[in-house]
């Protein structure tokens, strides 16, 4: 995204003033009057010199020949568009312009869900994946801006909120660092928990999602809040955003497609990182083994989704990279309609001073 504003949706909030722009062609036809005035009494001057002697006659010809030139009537007439087109700005800043000016703007919040399922003890990602995932975590907490209020959720078997957000940077350290393998993969659950952590107030009936009973404890007022919740476009939040870090494969909870819907019908965006190898690595324990691969099409859906990005790290290097592009790039346009009407008056008194200036060097006086 680029980082200058831009402007759209162009309105005025008194369009009737824009008939003053019928003066215009009034002005032209005056100026061209004047001009063609001119030019008469310019030519009655170089008559009288012609019929006064030769030399006279040559001069009054030369001054002619110069006035018609090409080039001598469109530098004569510059100093004119100038102070029209100034004239046209100040007319337009009557009616007193707005447009919506968008700029980019970070997120205030961010919520890292990690899966922690038995399925992040493989060592396809180096020295595993949950080491490398706490490692390049903590990179990603580094590049925050100070402001940022950082979270973090835990994923396996249920999901929980580990850290909520804040920027106490040394709080989520040391909740990255109490993390714990579990069995059990609900990716669904953890991007519900995560939704609910980042916008605590949005109507949402987290129980219900999760289990498909709905919670004892919502007012009848929450309830109808979620009723009549209208959904916004994806990726139109620019205060939240959630980081999703998995191997991609779910296998209890609500199902994933479902949770990543909820997400964007808040705009928030979910970057999804898959850590892993397609070939994936085998897991034995107990006396059982079972092969873990990286499933990149279920968190390309969810990123595509929410209008985010998906990022595939196959060792902690890469991992490491990929946090560091994502500080960076989660930042999401800011609309805030603006008059503008200072900057049309100040173009319109630029360009009709430019012109008066124009004509009083050329000609000692205005037009």
């Amino acid at each position: 995204m680029s980082n200058l504003p831009h402007l759209r949706d162009f309105v005025f909030l008194w369009p009737m003033l824009l008939w003053s722009l019928l003066l215009m062609p009034l002005l032209v036809w005056w100026y061209l009057r004047l001009d063609r005035r001119g030019h008469r009494v310019f030519a009655q001057m170089a008559g009288l010199m012609a019929a006064a002697g030769p030399g006279a006659g040559d001069g009054g010809d030369s001054a002619t020949a110069t006035m018609h030139t090409p080039r001598r009537a469109w530098s004569r007439h510059l100093s004119a568009v100038f102070i029209g087109l100034g004239l046209v700005l100040l007319l337009l800043a009557m009616a007193r312009p707005q447009a919506l000016v968008v700029l980019p703007a970070r997120a205030d919040a961010v919520m890292l869900a990690l899966d922690v399922s038995g399925s992040m003890r493989a060592d396809d990602v180096k020295p595993d994946r949950l080491s490398a995932a706490q490692q390049a975590a903590k990179t990603f907490i580094a590049e925050q801006p100070s402001q940022v209020k950082v979270g973090l959720v835990t994923m396996a078997a249920l999901a929980a909120v580990a850290q909520t957000p804040t920027t106490q940077r040394e709080d989520l350290v040391a909740a990255l660092d109490r993390v714990k393998l579990q069995n059990g993969s609900a990716l669904g659950s953890g991007i519900v928990i995560a939704l609910k952590a980042v916008l605590p107030d949005t109507p949402l009936d987290v129980d219900k999602v999760i289990s498909g009973i709905s919670s004892y404890y919502l007012t009848p007022e929450q309830r109808r809040a979620i009723a009549d919740y209208k959904p916004v476009p994806p990726g139109s939040n620019a205060s939240a955003v959630i980081v999703l870090l998995s191997d991609g494969e779910s296998n209890t909870g609500p199902d994933l497609q479902v949770a990543a819907k909820l997400a964007a019908e808040r705009g928030v965006r979910v970057y999804t990182v898959g850590l892993g190898t397609k070939k994936g690595a085998t897991l034995s324990t107990e006396g059982w083994s079972a092969r873990v691969r990286l499933d990149e099409d279920a968190l390309k859906k969810v990123a595509k989704v929410t209008q985010a990005e998906y990022f595939r790290a196959a060792d902690a290097a890469e991992l490491k990279k990929i946090y560091k592009q994502l500080a960076a790039r989660m930042t999401v346009g800011r609309g805030r309609t603006t008059e503008i009407t200072a900057f049309f008056v100040a173009l319109g008194l630029m360009l009709s001073g430019l012109g008066v200036a124009l004509s009083m060097l050329r000609h000692n006086r205005v037009l």
